[in-house]
C-alpha cells in the first residue's frame, strides 16, 4: 500500500548514515526515471530523504516539476523496489518545498546524461531576487559544438528542449536550467 503521510524526517537529499535508514536509500535510489531511465531519481535529485520504520519504509520526493506525469510511476516503483528490498510497509510522500532545481542534480547524473545525448543543464538555477540569467551557448553533447540553436523551447518532456548543432547537423536535448 502506497500512503502520502508525512514522515518525521528533514528533506535534504544527503543519504542517511544509519545502516537500516541507509539501505531504505539505496533501495529508493536504484528507481529510474521513466522518461529518461539512464537516470536515477538519485541522480536527478529528486530523492530527498528515506528512514527505515518499525513496520517499513518512509520515503521523500520532490517532483522535477508540479504535475510532472512521471511521478506516480516512480512512487509505485519505489514502492515495489522497496518491497523487493524486505520492506513490508512503504510510505512515499511527495513534497514540493522547496521547489525542485537542476542543482540537485549529480555531477554523475549530469554525465550519463551527455553519455545518452542530452545536454545537461548549464549554470544554476535563478534564485529570486539575484541576478539575472543570460542564454549562453548550448554544446552539443555529440561533437561539442557550441554552435547549436534552439529550434522549440519544449522538447520530449517539459523539462527538456530541443536544439540542433549546427556543426554536425544533429538535433539533441538540452535540460533545462530549472
Amino acid at each position: 500500500m502506497v500512503t502520502t503521510q508525512t514522515p518525521e524526517l528533514t528533506p535534504n537529499g544527503i543519504r542517511p548514515a544509519g545502516e537500516a535508514d541507509a539501505a531504505v536509500w539505496d533501495a529508493a535510489a536504484q528507481v529510474t526515471d521513466p522518461e529518461i531511465p539512464v537516470l536515477t531519481i538519485e541522480d536527478l535529485g529528486i530523492l530527498r530523504a528515506a528512514a527505515a520504520t518499525p513496520d517499513g519504509a518512509v520515503v521523500v520526493i520532490t517532483p522535477t516539476y508540479s504535475g510532472c506525469p512521471a511521478m506516480d510511476t516512480i512512487t509505485a516503483d519505489i514502492a515495489f523496489a522497496l518491497r523487493e528490498a524486505g520492506f513490508a510497509d512503504v510510505k512515499v510522500q511527495t513534497v514540493l518545498k522547496p521547489s525542485w532545481t537542476t542543482d540537485w542534480m549529480s555531477e554523475d547524473g549530469r554525465r550519463k546524461l551527455r553519455e545518452y545525448g542530452i545536454t545537461p543543464p548549464s549554470g544554476n538555477a535563478p534564485v529570486r531576487g539575484g541576478p539575472v540569467s543570460v542564454g549562453l551557448s548550448v554544446k552539443c553533447p555529440r561533437c561539442d559544438s557550441l554552435n547549436t540553436r534552439e529550434l522549440t523551447r519544449f522538447g520530449s518532456t517539459a523539462c527538456k528542449a530541443l536544439y540542433q548543432c549546427s556543426s554536425c547537423l544533429e538535433p539533441f536535448d538540452y535540460f533545462k536550467v530549472l
